[in-house]
């Protein structure tokens, strides 16, 4: 898995394309302030080492959201961070997993549309720690 996480003072999407079958039919155009963006491209390789992979996606987004005190967290499938590519179906279990940890360790989750290509604006913070990358 790839991702790359952005601290924003605000991250503003709004669906503009459905890619996928079996996705939302109409989602909704959203605003978060305060943010964690995690942009996440589940690899090819992922599903045989879920357990670890999850466990390190959460580790680095904790790690994040406490380093600028904020709860809250968007994530983004981003299928532009590596050629390898786990199916949807595989991802989106994955990325479940992750989503039930955060949950449960109080945070505060919003989601852009899976299947969707989306418009967005993103305000990043300027700090150096705003823009990490990791190959998990």
């Amino acid at each position: 898995m790839k991702i790359i996480m952005f601290y924003t003072r605000s991250f503003w999407w709004k669906p503009h394309q459905k890619v996928l079958e079996n996705t939302l039919l109409n989602p909704e155009t959203q605003e978060v302030k305060d943010t964690v963006v995690v942009f996440y491209q589940v690899e090819a390789r992922d599903p045989g080492r879920e357990k670890r992979v999850v466990e390190k996606l959460v580790k680095n987004i904790k790690w994040l959201a406490r380093k600028f005190e904020t709860k809250k967290i968007v994530l983004h499938s981003f299928n532009h961070l590596s050629l390898s590519k786990a199916s949807p179906e595989e991802a989106l279990s994955l990325i479940e997993k992750a989503k039930e940890k955060l949950k449960r360790g109080g945070f505060e989750l919003y989601e852009t549309p899976y299947g969707w290509l989306n418009e967005w604006k993103i305000h990043v913070a300027g700090e150096s720690l705003a823009k990490v990358f990791k190959d998990l």
